[in-house]
């Protein structure tokens, strides 16, 4: 009571002064099955690394250039941070993930057989999904998400620029 989805919207208002009137909560294995579903996403991995597989002892090593990567590693690649720029990286990381998820449902046209499969898709990942919206609206939000050119879509990420770097009560490294 008085934290999660509520805490995280009344915050967010209270720092962008705009009213923030839905949430969509995704867990790990949600997302891991999802990307599954549209058959992986294609990223361009910027330098050698290695993840490691969330419930597992397993590590991938990624290799620069185009790979497409199933949910498992999709997730353990947008959770990283093994690489010179830790939460920096990450950050981009993960909006990089967020639009090889939208590249890959409209490149494959995949949207009208998802929308087709939404409610047997829902409620198999729907133990890790915590929303407000109802699946009608989701179904018309990712409607309305491909009709925006993707020159129209912003990518913006805190960077080491516009951080100062500090130390917690307990010595931890903070920004």
């Amino acid at each position: 009571p008085g934290g999660g989805p509520g805490l995280a919207m009344r915050t967010v208002e209270d720092l962008l002064g705009i009213p923030i009137n839905y949430f969509l909560q995704v867990d790990f294995s949600a997302f891991a099955r999802f990307i599954d579903e549209i058959k992986g996403v294609k990223v361009y991995i910027q330098e050698p690394m290695t993840v490691s597989i969330i419930g597992s002892n397993k590590h991938v090593n990624l290799e620069p250039g185009w790979v497409t990567l199933p949910g498992d590693i999709a997730l353990a690649y947008a959770r990283s941070r093994n690489t010179a720029g830790d939460d920096f990286d990450r950050s981009d990381r993960q909006q990089q993930i967020i639009m090889a998820i939208r590249e890959r449902i409209l490149s494959f046209d995949m949207l009208p057989t998802l929308v087709l499969k939404a409610p047997t898709l829902y409620k198999t990942i729907s133990d890790g999904i915590h929303t407000n919206l109802s699946l009608a609206q989701i179904i018309r939000l990712a409607w309305l998400a491909q009709q925006i050119p993707e020159e129209n879509i912003k990518l913006t990420a805190i960077g080491k620029s516009e951080v100062i770097a500090g130390k917690s009560p307990d010595d931890e490294d903070i920004y």
